[in-house]
């Protein structure tokens, strides 16, 4: 099992940024990106545990005694999850600003990128990252307090 998610994690996560990425032009986006993303941490923490992920992965010390919400992993996806909120309000604030409705959302080409030539930049990345930081957030923190109980 432990061998089979080291070699399925890194697959999973790349398929989730290129999904993440091309989501405002191609199926995908924020949502899809972020439940993949949710999935290999899951298999992480079938594969191992929490503890793994906070003393293995993350090179932390491991606090004895401390309940799963007061947990910093479980911490850190709850901080996670309203970054993400926050992103999206953000995002959907600045057409307001600008004299548009809320969640308007824009693009702009920029030429002359190596490699790439011209690359289409849109507004709705950003939404898309406060989309897929609200899923992972909130995904892993119910997944890590249902496995703790």
């Amino acid at each position: 099992m432990r061998t089979t998610v080291r070699v399925t994690v890194p697959i999973i996560l790349v398929l989730s940024i290129s999904l993440f990425l091309q989501g405002h032009n191609l199926p995908g986006g924020g949502f899809i990106g972020g439940v993949l993303t949710t999935t290999a941490f899951v298999l992480i923490y079938v594969a191992y545990d929490l503890d793994y992920l906070e003393s293995g992965v993350l090179d932390r010390q491991i606090e004895p005694g401390t309940g799963v919400f007061e947990h910093r992993t479980v911490t850190a996806y709850r901080r996670t999850l309203l970054l993400g909120l926050v992103i999206v309000l953000g995002s959907g604030v600045v057409g307001i600003l600008v004299g548009d409705p809320f969640l308007t959302q824009t693009y702009v080409h920029v030429d002359g990128v190596p490699i790439y030539n011209e690359v289409e930049l849109a507004s709705a990345l950003v939404f898309d990252l406060g989309v897929f930081l609200v899923v992972v957030g909130a995904i892993l923190t119910i997944v890590s307090v249902v496995s703790a109980e």
